[in-house]
């Protein structure tokens, strides 16, 4: 009997992810300071970001039904530039402001509820410099700023913070940021 116990426990409890290993995105998100311009400093490399070679970045706007529109934007080996429009509705799910339910489907399909991904701000600087966006599986992820280049130790404390939420910080791979620090100076 009680191997049975044991057994049933173990059984239970497989695939389940300890509580402590969970994707958790932060608290509170002030949609009025995150709005804007953001800088990819880095990503796990995907199959929707496969032409882009560099100069990637992501604006977000609020509108008045509470979603935020997304405008992504990245230039491709040939220099023309690939521009994604999207939207993120609020997923309040756990109780973060934090959590988004994002689509780049055209307008007559964003009713669609199953094309819709999960963008989670799990690393959020107080001051909105910079952040990182990832989500339960943890098989995407993205470094973002608002300049195109953050310094090694910003870089190596943001790792670390996505290390402790079981991220794999080796599979990150730098964004190049070009045209946007050609023209910073």
């Amino acid at each position: 009997m009680a191997l049975s116990v044991v057994g049933a426990a173990a059984w239970a409890g497989a695939g389940q992810e300890p509580v402590a290993s969970r994707v958790r995105p932060v608290q509170a998100l002030d949609v009025s300071r995150y709005q804007g311009t953001w800088y990819e400093i880095a990503r796990y490399p995907n199959f929707f970001e496969r032409k882009c070679v560099g100069d990637v970045t992501a604006t977000y706007e609020p509108q008045a039904d509470g979603t935020l529109r997304v405008l992504n934007r990245c230039r491709k080996e040939d220099g023309t530039e690939d521009i994604a429009v999207g939207i993120g509705r609020p997923d309040v799910k756990g109780g973060s402001t934090a959590r988004f339910k994002v689509t780049f489907v055209p307008k007559w399909l964003e009713w669609v509820p199953w094309l819709y991904a999960n963008y989670w701000i799990v690393v959020l600087d107080d001051d909105y410099h910079y952040a990182a966006i990832g989500e339960p599986s943890r098989e995407y992820l993205w470094v973002l700023s608002r300049t195109p280049k953050l310094d090694d130790n910003t870089l190596y404390q943001i790792h670390a913070k996505l290390r402790k939420q079981g991220y794999d910080t080796d599979k990150l791979v730098l964004t190049p940021q070009k045209a946007a620090q050609a023209a910073a100076q």
